[in-house]
């Protein structure tokens, strides 16, 4: 009997489904996905065999929507960048690399800063706000702050990245108390966390799944997969330079508006983002971390 279904967990070669009637099935993926290179993920919408006298199978993979290699999920829609206010303390230009993966994918972001009872976010928060992006303000410990972030999930396959340490899995138990995740203690003398999280698995909320993942901090450490020609996927690392303009969302209104075609939008003469980012409707963290970030892109030699 065949089934559609959702890969809710993969671990040591075995897939843990779940069917539209919450039926969970553990199974094998067939041969052909490794001839062709392909690796199901967690969040990916498969058909499975259900066999009484055989192991289950995955027989197809249907085509994803999107697709992060760390943490390793597909088919997310909305991506929560969670950031502590303290201990660590937020980096932005990281803040501003997840946005800009997370537009480039064609996946919402959402940032979230915690540990607001120890430091406030607001100050970080409106920079986010300033460029049309949802942000928010939580304490794990007091809960505050916490419904707001809760109402981001529902009806979405959601994913959450981060640095070790600022709060992911205590934002998730805050949010779905019923998840009751393993939570990282601050290690004193790192001065940030150890990973709790080993593999990515989705938990069922509000009517849509949220993955709780191995952190990851910079698109340098994050892949997209491309079509080769035989007919698997090849690797690459970062958003290409051209498409990064448009992966700042508060950029698109200035776009194609410059004095020149060939605008950098950095420091050139008649470009109407730094004349934006000098009227203050552009803040300027966001600015520099652009900057850096295509410079980062165009230093990545090409094969």
């Amino acid at each position: 009997m065949q089934s559609e279904a959702i890969i809710i967990k993969g671990i040591g070669g075995f897939y843990y489904t779940e069917t539209p009637d919450g039926e969970i099935y553990e199974c094998r993926a067939k041969g052909i996905f490794r001839k062709k290179g392909i690796t199901p993920l967690a969040g990916d919408r498969v058909v499975i065999s259900i066999n009484e006298n055989a192991e289950n199978t995955i027989d197809e993979i249907k085509p994803r929507t999107s697709e992060l290699f760390r943490p390793p999920v597909a088919n997310v829609d909305r991506l929560f960048i969670v950031s502590s206010t303290v201990e660590p303390k937020p980096v932005l230009f990281i803040i501003d690399k997840l946005t800009a993966l997370a537009e480039d994918r064609g996946i919402e972001p959402v940032v979230v800063f915690t540990k607001c009872d120890k430091a406030p976010g607001g100050e970080y928060a409106d920079i986010y706000h300033k460029s049309g992006i949802k942000a928010f303000c939580v304490s794990n410990s007091t809960g505050e702050g916490t419904q707001e972030v809760a109402a981001e999930f529902k009806g979405h396959i959601s994913a959450l990245c981060g640095n070790s340490g600022v709060g992911k899995s205590s934002l998730l138990n805050s949010v779905f108390p019923d998840l009751n995740l393993k939570t990282a203690e601050i290690s004193d003398k790192l001065g940030r966390g150890k990973h709790t999280t080993r593999h990515s698995e989705l938990f069922k909320v509000y009517g849509g799944y949220v993955a709780d993942t191995p952190g990851f901090a910079s698109i340098a450490d994050t892949g997209r997969r491309s079509p080769s020609s035989d007919g698997g996927s090849v690797y690459s690392e970062t958003i290409v330079p051209e498409n990064i303009p448009f992966a700042f969302r508060e950029f698109v209104p200035y776009l194609g508006k410059c004095k020149f075609s060939t605008c950098n939008h950095i420091n050139d003469k008649g470009c109407k983002i730094v004349e934006a980012v000098e009227r203050g409707e552009i803040p300027v963290s966001r600015h520099e971390s652009y900057r850096l970030l295509l410079e980062q892109a165009r230093s990545i030699k090409k094969y």
